[in-house]
């Protein structure tokens, strides 16, 4: 079920949207494509937080974007962009891009491996500024930087830890050990918290989630975190107007 208050929305994994179209495999958090639900139409600016799994050799041909910054996050396999201003790019787990959208763009993302498949998540946030320049970016995390503790991967700023985007937000990576507990303060108060978790079982601020499952919170300053199981966690800061 989808739990309801007035300051914190529970999505249970298999609460959200399941497109199978044979080749692409993808669980829908917010209203896309053929999914609708108006009552998982976003999350603040946080519009879309697909789950998805690509066949071998398959992909996503060419097709256009516009003021929209996209957050691609491999899980496991090799994912290869390539797009009109002139980037083509190979993606892999550990690796964080970006594209910011702007006045316009066309790419594509196709598995760059022809017998196994491609898993990541893909991230739309509604940028504070239209009609930008494209642009594109990657980065290479290590992944020892995130072992009981939060990695920073996406913040507004082009000078802080991770790519950078059109927007007030931050997003934190973290591979938490069974029973570690952390906490997480909100940047600005005035933001919500979308915390998705990647695997595992985790405690957030006294509600249980488990592999898949999505919590939003806000009108809080800190998260308190406590890792069940060992797990994988994604926190993503975003303003709620």
């Amino acid at each position: 079920m989808n739990i309801n208050t007035r300051t914190t929305v529970l999505h249970k994994a298999e609460t959200r949207g399941n497109a199978n179209h044979g080749w692409l495999h993808s669980r829908h958090t917010f209203s896309f494509a053929n999914y609708h639900n108006p009552e998982r139409m976003a999350f603040g600016v946080l519009r879309v937080l697909n789950d998805d799994i690509v066949a071998g050799g398959r992909g996503f041909g060419q097709h256009p974007h516009q003021n929209m910054e996209i957050i691609s996050i491999p899980l496991s396999g090799d994912l290869k962009h390539m797009d009109s201003t002139g980037r083509s790019e190979i993606i892999k787990e550990g690796d964080i891009q970006v594209m910011s959208a702007g006045s316009g763009l066309m790419h594509s993302e196709m598995n760059a491996n022809a017998n196994k498949e491609v898993k990541f998540l893909q991230i739309w946030i509604i940028p504070n500024a239209t009609n930008v320049t494209p642009r594109y970016d990657q980065i290479t995390l290590k992944a020892e930087d995130r072992i009981n503790r939060l990695q920073q991967i996406v913040s507004p700023n082009r000078e802080d830890d991770g790519v950078w985007i059109h927007q007030d937000a931050w997003f934190h990576l973290g591979t938490i050990q069974e029973n570690t507990e952390l906490s997480y303060r909100l940047k600005n108060t005035n933001n919500g918290v979308y915390a998705f978790v990647i695997k595992g079982t985790i405690t957030i601020n006294g509600q249980e989630l488990n592999h898949r499952d999505g919590l939003g919170i806000w009108d809080i300053d800190i998260l308190n975190i406590k890792a069940n199981k060992d797990a994988e966690l994604l926190i993503m800061e975003v303003p709620m107007k």
